[in-house]
């Protein structure tokens, strides 16, 4: 059993930068792969950012290319999303979540946060 912790949204203006945090008790937290998915009002969960295990392999959705980057410190059992030249259409709940695999779909991710609200203002 993992338990999952955001922390970090806020409110920024266009063009701001934020950085998410997720805290995960637990056991052997680097074998799973963890992700951040976020949900707007109205829409569905959608896919972020996904980090393997060990780190060595990332993804990432289009829409967050290159703007976002997500990390892991495996001896600190955390997982980090920096979020960079935000824009209004990233506003949402962010969740982290995780998964035995990586994959991109919510519905093969186990565990999951609570949320953290990141509102980004034009």
């Amino acid at each position: 059993q993992l338990q999952l912790v955001e922390f970090g949204g806020g409110s920024v203006q266009a063009g701001g930068s934020l950085r998410l945090t997720c805290a995960v008790s637990g056991r052997a937290f680097n074998t799973y792969t963890m992700g951040w998915f976020r949900q707007a009002p109205g829409k569905e969960r959608n896919f972020v950012a996904a980090i393997s295990g060990r780190g060595s392999t990332s993804l990432y959705a289009d829409s967050v290319k290159g703007r976002f980057t997500i990390s892991r410190d495996n001896a600190k059992n955390t997982v980090y999303l920096q979020m960079n030249s935000l824009e209004p259409a990233d506003t949402a709940v962010y969740y982290c979540a995780a998964a035995g695999i990586l994959k991109t779909t919510p519905d093969k991710y186990d565990y999951w946060g609570q949320g953290t609200q990141v509102t980004v203002s034009s």
